[in-house]
C-alpha cells in the first residue's frame, strides 16, 4: 500500500505546485503592481513592526480564509455549475496569492527568523527549484513564452490596424 500512495503522493504534490505556479506567474505582477500604486504607508508600517510570531498569524489569514475556496469551486463545477466554479476558484486562488505575496515580501526577514518555517520555506524552495529544472517544466515555460509572444503579435497587430484606420479617417 505504501508504494503505492507515495508516487501518488509525488504526482498530487507536483501538480498542486504546477498550479500554484502557473497562477504565481499571473499574481506576482498582480502584487507588484498594487505595491507599486497602493502607498498604505501606515498599514505597511503596522506589518513591518509586528513580531515574527505576529507576522506568522498575520501571514496565514489569507491562507485560512481562502483555502476553503478550492473545495467551494469543485463543489459547484461537481454540481454542473462549471463556470462558476472555475471563477470562483481562479478569483480566490489570484487573491490569496497577491494576498500572500505581498505579505511575504514586507514580513520575510521576521518570518525567517522562525526556525520552522524557515525550514519549510527551505524545502518549499528545493521542491520549486527541482520542478523548474524538468523537462516538462521548460517545456510549458516554453510554450507559454510563445503564446505570449504570440498574443503580444497580435496585440501589436490590432493596435496598429486601429491606429491606421484612425488616422486614414482624419
Amino acid at each position: 500500500m505504501k508504494r503505492i500512495l507515495k508516487p501518488v503522493t509525488y504526482i498530487l504534490a507536483a501538480i498542486y505546485f504546477l498550479v500554484d505556479a502557473v497562477f504565481m506567474a499571473v499574481a506576482r505582477p498582480i502584487s507588484r503592481w498594487t505595491g507599486r500604486h497602493l502607498q498604505l504607508k501606515r498599514l505597511r508600517a503596522w506589518i513591518r513592526s509586528l513580531s515574527p510570531y505576529c507576522s506568522l498569524a498575520l501571514f496565514s489569514v489569507p491562507v485560512i480564509i481562502l483555502e476553503p475556496v478550492k473545495p467551494v469551486a469543485a463543489y459547484l463545477a461537481a454540481t454542473g455549475q462549471v463556470l462558476s466554479g472555475a471563477a470562483t476558484f481562479i478569483v480566490g486562488e489570484l487573491l490569496k496569492l497577491v494576498l500572500v505575496e505581498r505579505l511575504f515580501h514586507l514580513t520575510r526577514d521576521k518570518l525567517m527568523r522562525i526556525p520552522a518555517f524557515a525550514w519549510t520555506y527551505g524545502k518549499y524552495s528545493e521542491v520549486k527549484a527541482w520542478l523548474q529544472a524538468t523537462d516538462a517544466w521548460r517545456a510549458i515555460r516554453a510554450l507559454s513564452r510563445a503564446a505570449r509572444d504570440t498574443l503580444v503579435r497580435a496585440r501589436a497587430r490590432l493596435v496598429g490596424g486601429f491606429s491606421s484606420l484612425v488616422t486614414s479617417r482624419d
